[in-house]
């Protein structure tokens, strides 16, 4: 019965990305823009914008972004202070902490985790059901 909810469909890993992968290590400070294509995971910390077309970033528990964030699929275990934009996924662990806007295409949110900013769907023609503003515009 879980299969068909197609658990997991449009969540990305580290593994696809073997061979593209970059780390930013604990205790290991970054400080500008970084954009690659791939995965980067980030368990110090990056002041500075982070941006991909066409990979992943993972901020781990540890890990600390002040900055922006750009990515198809962003994976957040740590503290974000900035907006995040992730187009297709973003899943949110037990200790993620976001200090800013959350866009997202899909979104996946542990109990635990702490968004202090508004959570922005991108795609608005995948809104279920719009009300209209007054029941005058309804008819």
């Amino acid at each position: 019965m879980v299969a068909m909810w197609n658990k997991g469909k449009g969540k990305a890993d580290m593994q696809r990305f073997t061979g593209k992968t970059s780390l930013i290590a604990a205790g290991a400070v970054f400080r500008g823009d970084l954009e690659f294509q791939g995965a980067v995971q980030i368990d110090g910390k990056v002041l500075g914008d982070i941006l991909t077309e066409q990979g992943l970033v993972r901020v781990s528990v540890e890990g600390q972004v002040e900055g922006e964030v750009r990515a198809p699929h962003v994976v957040i275990d740590g503290e974000i202070v900035g907006d995040v934009y992730a187009g297709q996924h973003v899943e949110l662990g037990p200790k993620a902490r976001v200090r800013g806007n959350l866009y997202y295409g899909l979104m996946e949110m542990a109990m635990g985790a702490q968004v202090e900013g508004g959570l922005r769907p991108i795609k608005e023609q995948d809104r279920l059901l719009e009300l209209p503003e007054s029941v005058d515009d309804a008819q």
